[in-house]
């Protein structure tokens, strides 16, 4: 599904015109993100829990040339399925 089938579904489903389903879907992916920006947790009951995990500066090699680089430390977005979401797939 992609985020045109999911603002699609949206307006389908609740009889509304597609841009306000799409100002929606964009104001929560909008609110999502800046929550994890400020390093906050995003738990959404039954669905899942995203997160923001640190990773490390680490050497690692360039496979092209094998040339050994050095990679900056950063920051990633980390999903974790709920309890509903998982007995529903099983």
């Amino acid at each position: 599904m992609t985020k045109a089938d999911l603002i699609d579904s949206l307006a389908r489903r609740n009889e509304m015109p597609r841009p306000k389903a799409e100002e929606f879907v964009n104001g929560l992916f909008n609110d999502l993100v800046n929550a994890l920006k400020n390093g906050e947790k995003v738990n959404i009951s039954g669905f899942g829990t995203f997160s923001v995990s640190q990773r490390k500066g680490r050497l690692g090699r360039n496979p092209k040339t094998g040339a050994t680089i050095e990679i900056a430390p950063s920051r990633a977005a980390k999903f974790k399925a709920g309890k509903t979401l998982k007995d529903s797939l099983s």
